[in-house]
């Protein structure tokens, strides 16, 4: 691992770090640059947006689900040829975070797959790429997601927050985040609880694309104009996950049966149906929380859902906000933390804990890929 630090010529202080996410929704993936020596956020650089194609969101939802075959290989050829076009738009850095697309995630079971090749990304760029972030904690007995509540923790300490917060981030499947920023690191027991509520954007995505041809709910103006279906959002709350205590995590298709309950439904009530289910899943995960937060910051795409914002601010007995009322970028904050991640990485520090994955102690996961060459460098 410290062939990447080498690289930078620092084994302490600042790094420049670009990070790479693509999320469950299919939608693209996200870049962006951070400086951190991987305990402090020093600043934000640029980023960038890249979405999928239709023809290449096709090749990756035809490997959902799957483990190995040729719509792997074929999901994985895309997926680093998008990530590797990407990079070539930023100027140096000293190192990538490279998470890649997730297609299976079963850690009790086959464990999780990430396709996306950081050793080939590294040649490509010219550059050290960190990867495969998940699979030691999974070796280690942990859930191998949520992974980005350390880099949480390091936003509630930049931010000034003093008492609890929640971090939500509303992409493909949902994922809570609870930071008491009065630790002094994020590893230490009581500092991080973390876990999926439950699916969020998914469904919507899913049934939009089956019944209407489009990729979302567009500022959910058709769930705006339906009705939830009392019953089918029972049946939902009924399933176990919401019961199991955290750390937990999910598959982004571990609730693709929600398309069934509202198969009857009209297009507005069964968009506002999946729309209340992704709320319900949210509020029944506060009551893990070890005491109520000050506030709750809503990251990724369903922020932007000013339906689901309303359904969450209606039920929640704290301030819910998108986190660009505290600075943050919303739609940058997953890749941001994959660059934070990164140099904690190349630095041997720990990514997850038993409070953010199950992990049996803490793990500093992901391994480090150097370019055989540096004649091409980001």
């Amino acid at each position: 691992m410290n062939k990447a630090v080498k690289r930078s010529g620092r084994t302490t202080g600042p790094m420049l770090a670009l990070g790479l996410m693509s999320g469950t929704s299919l939608d693209g993936v996200d870049a962006a640059v951070v400086e951190t020596d991987g305990h402090w956020i020093i600043g934000f650089g640029p980023s960038r947006y890249r979405p999928y194609s239709r023809e290449e969101q096709s090749v990756l939802r035809a490997a959902l689900g799957q483990w190995t075959g040729p719509d792997v290989e074929a999901a994985a050829a895309a997926v680093d040829a998008a990530h590797a076009e990407l990079v070539q738009a930023f100027d140096p850095v000293d190192l990538i975070g490279y998470h890649g697309q997730t297609l299976a995630h079963d850690p009790r079971g086959r464990g999780t797959l990430q396709v996306g090749d950081g050793a080939a990304l590294a040649e490509a760029a010219g550059v050290p790429v960190a990867w495969d972030f998940r699979s030691d904690d999974v070796r280690m007995g942990g859930e191998g997601a949520p992974l980005a509540p350390f880099f949480h923790f390091a936003c509630a300490k930049m931010i000034g927050a003093t008492d609890p917060i929640c971090f939500l981030n509303l992409g493909g499947v949902g994922n809570l985040t609870y930071v008491d920023p009065s630790f002094a690191r994020p590893e230490i027991a009581g500092a991080l609880l973390a876990f999926d509520t439950g699916p969020a954007n998914a469904p919507v995505n899913d049934l939009m694309q089956a019944r209407l041809g489009q990729d979302m709910d567009r500022d959910g103006a058709l769930a705006a104009r339906g009705a939830v279906e009392a019953g089918a959002l029972e049946l939902f709350l009924a399933e176990p996950y919401f019961s199991r205590i955290p750390p937990k995590s999910l598959d982004r298709n571990d609730f693709s049966e929600m398309i069934d309950l509202v198969r009857e439904l009209a297009d507005a009530d069964a968009a506002a149906t999946l729309t209340g289910m992704c709320a319900a899943g949210v509020v029944q995960a506060m009551e893990h929380c070890p005491s109520p937060p000050a506030r709750m910051l809503v990251t990724g795409g369903g922020r932007h859902n000013p339906v689901v914002m309303e359904m969450l601010r209606v039920a929640l007995d704290c301030p819910v906000d998108p986190v660009e009322t505290v600075g943050l970028d919303g739609d940058m904050l997953e890749a941001q933390a994959f660059a934070f991640l990164a140099v904690r990485v190349a630095r041997g520090l720990a990514t997850s804990c038993p409070g953010t994955t199950g992990v049996s102690a803490a793990v500093g996961g992901g391994v480090i890929s150097v370019p055989s060459t540096e004649a091409t460098p980001v």
